[in-house]
């Protein structure tokens, strides 16, 4: 059985920073795309960060234009684990964060997410 755990998030103020973490288990982690998403209340899921890897150690993070610069994807396959690290928070990254993944490649669009944890709530005051 396919688990994913996230941790970190919390309330923070306007430019400063939070690192969430995501722990899976139950899956094969370093064949597996992780990915990051977040949503608002009444609004549809959307992309945040995705990683992945491309053979030894090299990974490929992707990232949506609004966290571009700002946000980092990183994983640790020996820890079964994928961060984010998001700096220069705003108001609007409030949400609900999302760890999900899938086989093989990122993908923006969230429907094609096969495994997704609980969710942790990220606030931003200004």
């Amino acid at each position: 059985q396919v688990q994913l755990v996230e941790s970190g998030g919390g309330l923070v103020q306007a430019g400063g920073s939070l690192r969430l973490s995501c722990a899976g288990s139950g899956l094969a982690f370093s064949s597996y795309a992780m990915g990051w998403f977040r949503q608002e209340p009444g609004k549809e899921r959307e992309f945040v960060a995705g990683i992945w890897g491309r053979g030894g150690r090299t990974t490929i993070a992707d990232y949506a234009d609004s966290v571009k610069g700002r946000f980092t994807a990183s994983r640790d396959n020996a820890k079964n684990t994928v961060y984010l690290q998001m700096n220069s928070l705003k108001p609007e990254d409030t949400a609900v964060y999302y760890c999900a993944a899938r086989f093989g490649i990122s993908s923006y669009d969230y429907t094609d997410w096969a495994y997704w944890g609980q969710g942790t709530q990220v606030t931003v005051s200004s």
